[in-house]
């Protein structure tokens, strides 16, 4: 680069040279502290003059916007399929009170959480937000061994993301096909080979340019609303509970009763159900790992995750309800020989072509919602593996050359969840993932917000999005939330003589035992080569701020005028044209930025 390394040497000056100051950017980032300038050889707008600020080149086209954004998340929470997929946690565990009132309790915890992570994603705006957020809020003593943990922890909840929507989506199109076709017999190993199928075909689209994904994005999130409405009037207005002799709809008490069928009390059969609002509602975080490729990202980052949060709550409260007022019966819902109580309720009350049609519609969605999980998954091993918190990272954080995005990093999350499809074959083992994505997504979630009102109260910058005054109590009510929730987390559903080993819950084993052995890996190997996060930039490309001074120096020896901002300002916070008298063609231009 252009910069020379001591005060009398000369400095090549580029036809534009950008300047940016690390410490007057208001974030803090790894290279806070140090005096430090960054030199680009182009023109800088606020984006990349923030992710430079963090340590990372823009390498990714910045075209996704506000609303696609959103579009993307929204079609990861994907609340149709999402739904559908875990009333085995929220019907299955307190009958309609899991779907109605206590879906809307815990949405309240899931809310601060969503809008503590808006607030960090501001402060924080790169594609491995929560484990760099982590670090840069931790005591530097344990900033390696947090970050460490915080990202392995999210991984584990993108990876195994794909796998377990996949697995529900094919299990809903063989529950149709049950319907469709009695005389079929459901074997494992059909739903296994068309989850591989789904997901491979999702690969692909996750691999396309970011325009196309936004567009696919757009049209997906369209379809979700289309078809969350188009289900939702059918089940109120068409469906044939009054020709089985039932009134229209069930009682406000037959709605909002609990039914628990756990071997614990109330209350903690309540708390269980929390599983379904946090699982449903983890994909809001999509938002914050697609922000180096978001325009205004400082703003339309906090704003798509909170967005995404209100909307998909609000609308999955809404959808639950007509399902507890129309439902004939929880428990044959539950029990149903098609093994999908969602296609069961809907078989329930109405007829064969309705139930294949509004079946159909969650179907694709889940499809939709695939796809897009595995789009947000690839960003994460890209970000992490920038950072060498992976195996053969050096393969996992390239750009491909044509679509500008990280295709090996969504084929290797592809194999990955391929083989945790495995688990079908072990009968309820499969469920781990979905736990999994509950307990692991939380936890990484908001490890950086308690770090935030706790270590680094009075050292975080707040981004352009914040919560002021808002922030330490919302930040609190979030980590009580999820550190009431981790034990929760991992109960089955009965205990004592009941809990068999079909029936237990594996995410004890699934989760913990991975975090165990991340935990030994680091302490035996990983810590002598991973330090936390660390900057990609070109190393000449970083220098003091002396040797930033030498550059318009340079230019000045070079007998060209140097024309700084407004009179009387700081040339090291200005920015100026300096007139190229033999050349005014082509002048050359030094920009300091920050």
């Amino acid at each position: 680069m252009p910069a020379s390394k001591g005060s009398g040497e000369a400095a090549m000056i580029k036809s534009t040279q950008t300047v940016i100051s690390v410490d007057n950017i208001p974030i803090t980032s790894v290279l806070s502290g140090d005096d430090k300038r960054i030199l680009v050889d182009h023109p800088v707008d606020k984006d990349e003059a923030v992710i430079l600020s963090l340590g990372y080149k823009q390498e990714f086209k910045r075209e996704f916007s506000l609303m696609t954004t959103f579009a993307v998340s929204f079609s990861v929470l994907g609340l149709l399929p999402s739904i559908a997929s875990t009333l085995w946690y929220s019907l299955a565990y307190a009958g309609n009170a899991g779907i109605t009132w206590g879906y809307l309790v815990g949405m309240i915890g899931v809310l601060c959480v969503a809008f503590s992570m808006g607030e960090i994603s501001s402060a924080f705006p790169t594609s491995g937000g929560l484990y760099y957020a982590t670090a840069m809020l931790a005591p530097p003593k344990y900033k390696a061994l947090l970050s460490w943990l915080v990202g392995w922890s999210n991984y584990f909840v993108q990876v195994t993301g794909t796998p377990s929507v996949g697995y529900s989506c094919a299990s809903m199109i063989l529950a149709l096909v049950q319907i469709g076709n009695p005389n079929y017999t459901y074997e494992t190993w059909h739903c296994f080979l068309l989850t591989i199928a789904i997901t491979a075909a999702c690969a692909v689209i996750a691999s396309a340019p970011t325009k196309w994904i936004a567009y696919i994005n757009t049209a997906a999130t369209a379809l979700n609303l289309i078809f969350l409405f188009i289900s939702f009037i059918v089940m109120l207005a068409g469906n044939n509970r009054t020709s089985q002799g039932l009134p229209r709809f069930n009682s406000n008490g037959y709605a909002w009763e609990l039914d628990n069928f756990t071997d614990w009390p109330d209350g903690i059969c309540i708390l269980m159900t929390f599983m379904a609002v946090i699982w449903t509602m983890s994909g809001f975080d999509s938002p914050f790992h697609l922000s180096e490729e978001c325009s205004n990202a400082q703003v339309a980052t906090p704003r798509a995750i909170v967005l995404t949060a209100t909307v998909g709550g609000l609308l999955g409260f809404v959808f639950q309800l007509a399902m507890a007022y129309t439902i004939v019966s929880v428990p044959d819902a539950i029990n149903d020989e098609l093994g999908q109580p969602y296609i069961a309720y809907l078989n329930q009350i109405m007829d064969q072509k309705k139930v294949m049609a509004i079946g159909a519609f969650a179907v694709i969605l889940s499809f939709n919602m695939c796809f897009s999980c595995m789009i947000a998954a690839s960003r994460v091993l890209f970000s992490y593996s920038r950072d060498n918190c992976f195996p053969l990272s050096r393969y996992w954080c390239k750009v491909n050359n044509v679509t500008r995005t990280p295709v090996n990093a969504v084929w290797a999350n592809w194999f990955i969840g391929s083989i945790l499809d495995i688990l079908m074959f072990g009968g309820v083992a499969i469920d781990a993932i979905f736990s999994v994505g509950a307990i692991g997504s939380f936890i990484s979630f908001t490890v950086p917000t308690l770090l935030r009102i706790t270590y680094a109260r009075n050292t975080f910058k707040p981004g352009p999005w914040n919560l002021g005054k808002f922030s330490a109590p919302c930040g609190t009510v979030a980590c009580l939330f999820v550190l009431l929730m981790i034990p929760i987390l991992n109960f089955p559903q009965y205990r004592g003589a009941d809990n068999t080993p079909d029936l237990m819950n594996w995410t004890v084993v699934v989760y913990w035992g991975s975090m165990l052995l991340v935990l030994i890996w680091y302490y035996v190997y990983a810590h002598k080569i991973y330090k936390g996060p660390k900057s990609n930039l070109d190393r000449d490309a970083v220098i003091s701020g002396t040797d930033a001074k030498d550059v318009i120096n340079a230019v000045i020896s070079a007998n060209r005028n140097v024309k700084f901002g407004p009179k009387g300002s700081d040339p090291e916070k200005s920015s100026g044209q300096i007139d190229n008298k033999d050349d005014e063609k082509k002048p050359e231009k030094v920009e300091i930025v920050g």
